[in-house]
C-alpha cells in the first residue's frame, strides 16, 4: 500500500519538508497499521528538523497522531482493526497518511474525543499532566508562573492548574495572546514585550514569589525565571523554543535561594502500558468534563507542513495546530 508522507533528507529550514509517496508495510509482530485522520504539530518536530535532536535522514517527522486501526500483526492484544486510536511517542513518522507502529503505544479513544482533538492533545496534554501532578504537584492556594501561556501546552496546563485551585500567572508575547490566556485559566497575564515579568511576579505575589515556574521558552527566560522563585522553589525547564539555556554553575541554585532545577520529559511517565493508559484516561476525563478545552486554532493540509513549521517557529500560532492527511 502506498501513501503520501513528508520526508526530510537533510537538516535545515522548513523547506526540507518534502511531500513524497512511500510504501507502507504490513504490520509485523506486535505492530498495528493506522490510517491517520489527524497529525499533531509540536515544537519537538522543529528540534528534529534543525538537528537540535539528531536523527539520521531520510526520515518522516512527527511524534503524534490519531486515526483508525486497519490491521494488526501477530501477537497484538492492545487494539484491533476498527479501533479509534491515538499516540504520541515511539518511532517518529506521524507526518503520513498511514503508518505502522508498535501497538503498545496506541490508546483507544473514547467516543467523546474526536481525531483532531486527540492529535492536538496527546503529547501536550500528557505533558501538562505530568508537569502539574508529578514534577510539581500543584495544590489549592499555589501561585504558579507559566511561560508561553497561549501555546499548546500552556492553554491546557493553565486550565488544569486553575481547576486544581492554583492562581495562574502566564506570560505571552502579544495582546491577542493575552486575551486567549485569560480566557483559559490565567488569573494574571504578563506581556513580556511590554513588562518585566520578574517585577510583575513580585508585585502580584506581594514579594512572596513562587513555589514553581514552568518554562518551555529556554534561553530568553531561563535565568529570570529563577528570580521568580521563593526559597526552595522548583524551576521546571521543559522546552527551549528560544534556544538552549546557557550552562550554569550548580552554585547558582544556592545563590537564587536554594532552589531546585529539573529538566523533565514525558517518556518516563508513559513508559509502561499501565502508566500510558492511566495518564491518557486522566487527560480524556478532564476534556470530556469540559475542565480542559483543547483549542485547535490552526489546521494545515499535510502537504503544507512547511508552512505550519514556519508559523510555529515564528510564534504566529495560538493553541494547538494539526496537520490533516
Amino acid at each position: 500500500m502506498k501513501c503520501k508522507a513528508i520526508v526530510v533528507k537533510r537538516t535545515g529550514g522548513p523547506e526540507v519538508l518534502e511531500l513524497t509517496e512511500q510504501e507502507v508495510p504490513q504490520p509485523g509482530p506486535g505492530q498495528a497499521l493506522v490510517r491517520q485522520r489527524a497529525v499533531g504539530l509540536n515544537f519537538i518536530d522543529i528540534y528534529f528538523r534543525t538537528g537540535v535532536y539528531p536523527v539520521k535522514p531520510p526520515y518522516t517527522p512527527g511524534n503524534e497522531g490519531a486515526g483508525v486501526v486497519e490491521a494488526v500483526g501477530p501477537g497484538v492484544s492492545e487494539v484491533k482493526a476498527g479501533d479509534r486510536v491515538a499516540y504520541c511517542l515511539g518511532p517518529i513518522g506521524s507526518y503520513a497518511e498511514a503508518r505502522v507502529l508498535p501497538a503498545a503505544l496506541l490508546v483507544k479513544l473514547p467516543d467523546s474525543i474526536d481525531f483532531d482533538t486527540a492529535a492536538a492533545c496527546m503529547l501536550k496534554g500528557l505533558t501538562a499532566h505530568f508537569l502539574i501532578h508529578l514534577t510539581y504537584a500543584v495544590k489549592p492556594g499555589d501561585t504558579i508562573l507559566l511561560h508561553a501561556a497561549a501555546g499548546g501546552v500552556g492553554l491546557l496546563l493553565s486550565q488544569w492548574a486553575k481547576h486544581l485551585g492554583a492562581t495562574v500567572i502566564g506570560t505571552v508575547g502579544s495582546e491577542e495572546k493575552a486575551a486567549v490566556a485569560r480566557a483559559h485559566g490565567c488569573d494574571h497575564v504578563i506581556n513580556y514585550e511590554r513588562e518585566d515579568f520578574v517585577a510583575r511576579v513580585k508585585e502580584i505575589t506581594k514579594g512572596a514569589m513562587l513555589p514553581v515556574v514552568y518554562d518551555s521558552v529556554g534561553q530568553a527566560t531561563f535565568l529570570k525565571s529563577m528570580d521568580c522563585l521563593r526559597q526552595l522553589g522548583m524551576m521546571v525547564s521543559f522546552g527551549q523554543s528560544s534556544g538552549k539555556a546557557d550552562p550554569i554553575s550548580v552554585n547558582l541554585l544556592a545563590d537564587k535561594g536554594w532552589i531546585f532545577l529539573t529538566r523533565p520529559s514525558l517518556v518516563p511517565h508513559v513508559n509502561t502500558r499501565q502508566k500510558l493508559e492511566a495518564n491518557a484516561s486522566a487527560l480524556f476525563d478532564v476534556i470530556a468534563r469540559g475542565i480542559v478545552k483543547v483549542e485547535i486554532n490552526q489546521r494545515f493540509p499535510l502537504a503544507q507542513a512547511a508552512q505550519a513549521h514556519r508559523a510555529l517557529a515564528d510564534r504566529a500560532t495560538v493553541g494547538s495546530t494539526v496537520l490533516i492527511p
